[in-house]
């Protein structure tokens, strides 16, 4: 492992809802949900004012409206999100060629390889500077972990935030990780970390004391050996900058367990349509079909077919993850269903056919995945022409978001992200003077540099003496916010 924490990590602060604030002054302080608003709908990301409430990610949207009733409650803006995360992500290259981004706003930075950062003092500026040009560029936050490893520095992110810095200094890593619980490190999910709460193991340390051979035998081979290697700070892995994706998935958990057979059946193929989406947006074609089952007593079935060539046509996948379910037995009710493509290419075996024959193969357009579960029922005409928290434009009142819409009339606020908060008005669903807009930038092109001076103040301001973690970890981290 290194000596010197060179090794960032950067996690953007809530990021769709500090999105959706920061374009919509009416909103900024106040509690946002992301996510589908449908009854089946699920949380992509909740504000820091929602999560005082109780609400988090990946909770289905029925019960986040029953904790926080009085959030604003958007669909999400993929298309915006993205072009920021490009922008953030062109600041993490400036740093350096190894960046390893894990999400549209998350990402690894291996300062060493750009020259950036040698020790702990110049890994610490390049973090400071990082945040106030992330800032700068656009007006958004982010938290940053600085250590001498991927794990360390994802950490020390979780630590920092919201919107710090936080440095595990080498040598210090032990200390820090002890007292910490074991979900903390990862691969231990809920699953894992029940099956060692069992065995009396809670904490970081108590992993070490209970020692390698004992993670084996709870855990089996390969997962014991890891995990104990990590309880000892130990992770060698390099940042990596390029990520082949290895599948294409995806998956609705249930607020109701589902007894139905049919019904089950349905999902399966409305889930498999969805994969297909998703595969051909994304320019690929797979050959392994994976169907995942969760039970309503929380145990998990994967079943899988492996096809004769890679294909991205939706009825082979429909009726390959139908096969899969003929296997398992959904008897007592389903929590969870999921269906993934592996085996990925950038080609279909039917292409392949068709240039052997000499034809030319006429694709078809890709269909943009949503990425939360969509509603039961089919959305009135209303929110499927003005969904909640997207932009519009009226000729006389200009720029705005759709605050609601339903029974043949949308409700708009007019408001940018540079004015003050706006007025409300309400117009029918078809009025000729509304259409659907382009997203206004958060910041103004005059500010869009990225503020080196501003970077440079940020250290001067940091104490010599630096305050501790937050987890109490006995001064091995540094937290800076400068």
């Amino acid at each position: 492992m290194r000596t010197a924490p060179t090794i960032l990590h950067l996690d953007m602060d809530a990021f769709y809802a500090s999105v959706e604030q920061a374009s919509k002054p009416s909103l900024r302080g106040k509690a946002v949900v992301v996510g589908g608003l449908g009854p089946r709908g699920v949380v992509a990301t909740a504000s820091y004012e929602a999560r005082v409430f109780g609400v988090h990610s990946a909770m289905p949207m029925g019960q986040a409206r029953r904790l926080a009733p009085n959030a604003a409650y958007l669909v999400p803006r993929f298309s915006l999100y993205r072009s920021i995360s490009e922008r953030v992500m062109e600041l993490l290259r400036a740093l350096s060629p190894l960046v390893e981004p894990l999400s549209l706003d998350e990402a690894f930075v291996d300062l060493e390889a750009g020259g950036v950062a040698w020790d702990e003092r110049s890994a610490r500026l390049a973090g400071v500077k990082l945040r106030a040009d992330i800032r700068a560029v656009t007006g958004l936050t982010g938290s940053v972990g600085l250590a001498a490893s991927k794990m360390l520095a994802k950490i020390a992110s979780e630590e920092a935030k919201p919107d710090g810095l936080v440095v595990i200094e080498p040598g210090t890593e032990r200390a820090m990780l002890g007292p910490m619980p074991v979900r903390i490190l990862p691969g231990v999910g809920p699953a894992t970390g029940d099956h060692l709460r069992r065995a009396g193991i809670t904490t970081v340390e108590e992993i070490v004391e209970a020692g390698e051979d004992e993670l084996v035998r709870l855990l089996g081979q390969a997962h014991g050996h890891g995990l104990y290697a990590m309880a000892l700070a130990r992770d060698d892995r390099p940042v990596v900058a390029e990520r082949e994706a290895k599948s294409v998935s995806v998956e609705d958990t249930y607020d109701v367990d589902i007894h139905d057979r049919t019904r089950v059946g349905l999902e399966v193929q409305r889930l498999a349509e969805r994969c297909v989406r998703r595969l051909r947006g994304a320019g690929l074609s797979g050959r392994t079909i994976v169907l995942k089952v969760r039970r309503y007593d929380f145990s998990t079935l994967t079943r899988s077919e492996t096809l004769r060539g890679p294909t991205d046509d939706p009825a082979v996948v429909r009726e390959a993850a139908a096969r899969l379910l003929d296997s398992v037995d959904t008897t007592g009710g389903v929590r969870l269903l999921g269906v993934g493509v592996s085996g990925l290419a950038d080609y279909t075996q039917e292409d392949l056919f068709a240039q052997a024959a000499g034809e030319g193969a006429v694709a078809e357009s890709p269909v943009e995945e949503r990425p939360v579960a969509p509603t039961e029922e089919q959305p009135s005409l209303a929110e499927r022409r003005w969904p909640a928290g997207h932009d519009v434009r009226h000729a006389e009142f200009g720029h705005g978001w759709v605050q609601g819409s339903g029974l043949g009339r949308v409700t708009v606020r007019f408001e940018t992200p540079t004015s003050e908060p706006g007025r409300v008005r309400t117009f029918r669903i078809d009025d000729p003077d509304l259409e659907a807009a382009d997203p206004l930038p958060l910041v103004s092109a005059g500010e869009r540099e990225p503020a080196a001076e501003a970077g440079s103040q940020a250290v001067s301001s940091v104490p010599a003496s630096l305050p501790k973690s937050r987890s109490g970890n006995g001064g091995g981290a540094a937290t800076s916010r400068p």
